[in-house]
């Protein structure tokens, strides 16, 4: 089963080092349109910062084709790598870490800018709070009389749900269960729509 943490709020996190700000921004970004969305949303609010580092993880943890991150002009491998560090040890998915930078005049080195990265988004991630998230589809079957019975519980022992039901010469059903989930409908059933949810 599909199930990971998400957070339940945007979470803002700062701290300061040699006078430099690091504000981290974490919220739930289901998909990368929102990550983007989010983090030009940061950018919106702090646009007279020096930097705004980013790293998301759009779906679930284990999907790498669902990582980002940049260092947004910092130098190479001191922002947006050491944020998703933090990010992919936590285990949240559907997250997004912008931490927005307000130089102080001193420079950190690449060292110093790593650590302050990773503990600004460390920072955020200690205040977030979760709830567990599984991902589902939604399928509309079509089906004949005498297999109701078996699709019914074929969804309950997959502790799926069955949102609605309407007879007419054939029983039209639309049904909720886990992404994975393998339902094993008789071959005889039509899936008239499939979507993720």
């Amino acid at each position: 089963m599909t199930e990971f943490e998400v957070p339940t709020e945007t979470v803002e996190a700062e701290i300061e080092i040699k006078k430099s700000r690091f504000i981290a921004y974490l919220a739930r970004t289901s998909g990368t349109k929102e990550a983007k969305q989010f983090l030009a949303k940061i950018k919106s609010q702090h646009p007279d910062a020096r930097h705004h580092c980013y790293a998301h993880i759009a779906g679930s943890p284990s999907n790498s084709n669902l990582y980002g991150f940049s260092d947004d002009n910092e130098p190479s491998g001191t922002a947006g790598m050491p944020i998703f560090t933090h990010l992919k040890h936590s285990g949240l998915g559907e997250t997004t870490i912008v931490v927005v930078r307000y130089f102080g005049g001193t420079k950190l080195g690449t060292g110093g800018l790593a650590r302050a990265y990773g503990d600004a988004a460390g920072e955020a991630l200690k205040r977030t709070v979760t709830q567990r998230y599984v991902a589902k589809k939604m399928l509309e079957l079509r089906l004949a009389f005498h297999q109701e019975s078996d699709v019914r519980r074929a969804v309950t022992s997959l502790e799926g749900q069955i949102l609605k039901v309407n007879y007419s010469q054939m029983v039209n059903m639309t049904i909720e269960v886990a992404a994975d989930a393998d339902l094993n409908l008789p071959y005889s059933v039509e899936v008239l729509s499939l979507s993720e949810i």
